[in-house]
């Protein structure tokens, strides 16, 4: 059976997969197009991998699971905060901007603070077919976005010593925000997986489980 499927059934039985729309997004986008040639043949198993610059692609668990926390629908926009090598953002970009509905207008921006991921992410995207509905800016994305919209959501794939004040601004009522906080040390688990929803009653924020992220670089990340 294709490694891709089997990735696919086996997070769906263990229920990390829940919702149709991040189903369908698990299976549309090749993973093995995200990582190091190197390492294809290992981009179905269930862990993170190395993409240079010290850092990894996320296991495909945590993607997913961050995708379903996110709430994601058509022609929304999310801001990612660390594009890696650009696989998760590729796969909130197959549901918020689904090719099959364009007049939705859904769109992910996703900010790089490292110049060479930065280049990485965007040749991925490009190779994989996502530099339509996924643009990658070379920032400190924890010092938020250069657009004036609000963002219906925003996910942050590293650890902040805390929830980032310019991206709780940055997020329009109504919205998500997926985040982990915490210190590094090393693989172990020492940081919390956030979930904060921003209403007109004010801030709610939820632990949802303990993780293990690189550190978040960047004004309002880890020096």
């Amino acid at each position: 059976m294709d490694p891709h499927k089997i990735m696919v059934e086996r997070l769906v039985s263990m229920g990390i997969i829940k919702s149709e729309e991040v189903r369908r997004a698990a299976e549309a986008v090749p993973r093995e197009l995200f990582v190091p040639p190197e390492y294809r043949d290992q981009a179905y198993e269930d862990r993170p991998l190395p993409i240079g610059e010290g850092q990894t692609i996320s296991a495909p668990h945590m993607v997913f699971l961050m995708d379903e926390l996110l709430d994601l629908k058509p022609g929304l926009l999310v801001l990612e905060v660390g594009a890696g090598s650009g696989y998760q953002a590729a796969t909130i970009a197959e549901i918020v901007a689904p090719k099959d509905r364009p007049d939705d207008w859904g769109h992910v921006i996703s900010a790089e603070i490292n110049p060479f991921l930065s280049s990485l992410a965007f040749e991925n995207l490009k190779a994989a077919g996502y530099s339509d509905r996924v643009s990658v800016l070379n920032i400190d994305g924890s010092e938020g976005f250069p657009i004036r919209r609000k963002a219906d959501r925003i996910l942050v794939t590293a650890a902040a010593p805390s929830i980032p004040e310019p991206l709780l601004n940055q997020l329009a009522e109504g919205g998500r925000m997926v985040i982990p906080v915490g210190p590094v040390r090393g693989f172990l688990f020492g940081q919390d997986l956030l979930l904060v929803v921003k209403s007109e009653e004010g801030i709610k924020v939820e632990k949802v489980i303990d993780v293990a992220f690189v550190p978040l670089r960047g004004k309002y990340g880890w020096s």
